[in-house]
């Protein structure tokens, strides 16, 4: 390039653009990270079949939404919104595996508990706590929960029958600040039962898959929040990062773990790249 005024001034000129682009850029960038993305929420279809699952329940409608973080970001009329989009799923079970406030910026308010009680499943409503959960105040939360209508499961299982088959739901106790007790939550299961595990932490499934469970249901890693193109997850929390986003299976096992992306945020109000999540699961039996 020849050294002229004029060359100067024209790369200098294009110069400031290519900044003023990338500063744009960067602004519509975080608008749509604070602004749209958290309020877009993706609806996830999961097939999958097992074994012993019975045939009675095929096609039954099993919907999971996880951390809600409910603070200054989050509020009653997202709320709102969220119910209306989870009775659109036609849930025939409904599951929330924990973090129904948010720690640091929220909190627990009974004002929640006409909203989530407007949410109907005909086979029950079933919840976990999580680690924001419990480093509030464990029994409050619990107690709003039941009150919206959830059956809080803390190392304990629930049958739900259909005809003369069954399944069981099984609730552990979070892993940061609880106390999770497979065993005990596994008691009196029979072996050939199908049983769907709630545990708030993915990674739990290292352990999970030792025992007969047949799917994991978990959040907490919000599936890591801000994902960069090509790069992945900026961040992910401890005890959700093996297993920070869908599904996983495990070698020879039917054994699966799902990590359900979260509704809410936290430590920043932003979302890239990593829609919040609703996901539905449509099982069947696949035994001969």
């Amino acid at each position: 390039m020849n050294d002229t005024p004029l060359s100067r001034r024209s790369f200098l000129k294009h110069s400031l653009l290519a900044v003023g682009s990338l500063g744009i850029l960067a602004g519509v960038s975080g608008a749509y990270g604070i602004f749209g993305e958290p309020n877009w929420i993706q609806t996830t279809t999961v097939k999958l079949s097992y074994k012993r699952y019975p045939a009675s329940f095929t096609g039954m409608r099993i919907v999971q939404f996880s951390d809600t973080h409910i603070s200054k970001y989050y509020g009653i009329s997202h709320l709102t919104r969220l119910v209306k989009l989870l009775q659109q799923q036609e849930p025939d079970i409904l599951v929330f595996t924990g973090d129904l406030f948010d720690s640091r910026q929220g909190q627990i308010s009974d004002d929640v508990i006409p909203v989530l009680s407007q949410l109907q499943a005909a086979y029950g409503k079933f919840a976990v706590l999580g680690n924001h959960d419990l480093r509030m105040d464990a029994e409050r939360i619990t107690e709003v929960l039941e009150k919206s209508g959830f059956k809080v499961l803390v190392n304990e299982s629930q049958r739900i029958s259909r005809g003369d088959e069954s399944i069981r739901i099984v609730g552990v106790d979070e892993m940061f600040h609880g106390n999770p007790n497979l065993p005990l939550a596994l008691q009196g299961i029979d072996r050939e039962e199908f049983v769907l595990l709630l545990a708030h932490e993915p990674d739990f499934a290292d352990l999970a898959s030792k025992y007969p469970i047949d799917l994991q249901l978990s959040g907490h890693s919000h599936g890591g929040q801000i994902r960069i193109p090509w790069y992945g997850s900026v961040f992910t929390p401890d005890l959700g990062q093996k297993y920070s986003m869908g599904l996983y299976n495990f070698d020879d096992s039917e054994f699966h773990v799902y990590t359900n992306r979260g509704i809410g945020t936290t430590l920043l109000p932003i979302r890239f790249n990593c829609r919040p999540e609703i996901t539905v699961f449509v099982l069947e039996s696949n035994s001969i």
